[in-house]
């Protein structure tokens, strides 16, 4: 058993959080002349580090997760969840959120077209929560940072929200709060060609450079303000406001983080910085999910496509879920990490 638990260690540590590329970076500093035991050496250490890490594990998850979402095209999507109904459909469809777009401005294009389709409205609100709040990269990277425990319990959380919040607007019968011209929208069934192996890796690895692309600015400026928490902000401040002794640590989390506009690759080094410098477990990843699933471009798109009511419902739902699940990990923290 402890062979074990050191192999898992190693593998979370080394691989996964890629400590070893943190002791290089630091060294080769060193030989350079410069402190990073220094606010502004420990700043530059972050920041290599978490950039690196960040790309590296972007590239490589974009990859798998692109190589399994390329079984899963919209119109095989489609008649996979319309073989199921009621709560089993909820769930299907949050599941396939996992293997979609990384941030919930690509996810609601997809949105659109599923209701457009035909596909009940509750169902196609489970997918439109769960594919950017849980995504298959968010496991992965979850768990380079905070462990297997937090990662699961995350993922699963994640997922029960997005059931619990499809099957809440499906039993609201909302469907006359979808805008008019997506409601009476056609779509067409095009039976997509069968790919062979090869065409599958190109289409893993152009959308790959394509996500890269887009999430590059976001994840520089995420690891640049997580560098600054982690070596400018007083550690005594973050406790302060976002530590045990705040009761509204959570909401304060969730709500500030709605302006932004990132993925879970730019949240992370953010949240990284927060942890490290006491702020709580669940207060860190409500702001993880309160950007993911409520940043403000994305609510400004999804408008385009539903009525005010139904927004409101959406972010109400959502708001409430993290908030919740924020709770649950303050109160479990110390048990799961």
């Amino acid at each position: 058993m402890e062979t074990l638990k050191t192999g898992w260690d190693f593998f979370q540590n080394e691989i996964l959080g890629m400590q070893w590329l943190n002791r290089l970076i630091g060294n080769l500093l060193d030989l350079c002349g410069l402190d990073t035991t220094t606010k502004i050496g420990g700043s530059i250490q972050f920041f290599l580090y978490d950039t690196i890490k960040i790309m590296v594990l972007l590239g490589v998850l974009i990859l798998l997760i692109s190589y399994i979402q390329s079984f899963f095209p919209p119109e095989r999507t489609k008649k996979i969840l319309g073989r199921f109904h009621g709560i089993g459909a909820n769930m299907i469809a949050a599941l396939l959120g996992t293997v979609t777009p990384f941030c919930s401005c690509s996810s609601i294009p997809l949105f659109i077209g599923f209701t457009s389709a035909g596909l009940p409205l509750g169902v196609t609100f489970s997918f439109l929560i769960s594919s950017p709040m849980v995504d298959l990269g968010s496991l992965v990277l979850l768990m380079s940072i905070f462990g297997w425990k937090v990662a699961i319990t995350y993922v699963v959380l994640g997922l029960v929200i997005a059931v619990a919040g499809g099957t809440l607007i499906e039993k609201l019968h909302l469907e006359t709060q979808v805008e008019e011209f997506i409601r009476n929208g056609k779509s067409v069934d095009v039976e997509g060609e069968e790919l062979h192996f090869k065409d599958r890796m190109k289409y893993a690895w152009e959308q790959v450079v394509s996500t890269a692309k887009k999430v590059a600015l976001y994840v520089l400026i995420g690891v640049a303000v997580g560098a600054f928490i982690h070596n400018w902000i007083p550690e005594d401040f973050i406790v302060r406001v976002l530590g045990t002794g705040n009761p509204f640590g959570v909401m304060i989390a969730t709500v500030a983080g709605v302006p932004m506009y990132a993925d879970i690759f730019g949240t992370i080094p953010i949240a990284e910085a927060l942890l490290a410098k006491g702020a709580r477990l669940g207060v860190v990843l409500s702001f993880m999910m309160g950007v993911t699933t409520l940043s403000l471009p994305s609510m400004i798109m999804l408008r385009k496509a539903v009525k005010p009511k139904l927004l409101a419902i959406f972010i109400a739902i959502c708001t409430i879920g993290i908030i919740l699940v924020g709770y649950f990990f303050n109160a479990i923290q110390n048990f799961i990490i």
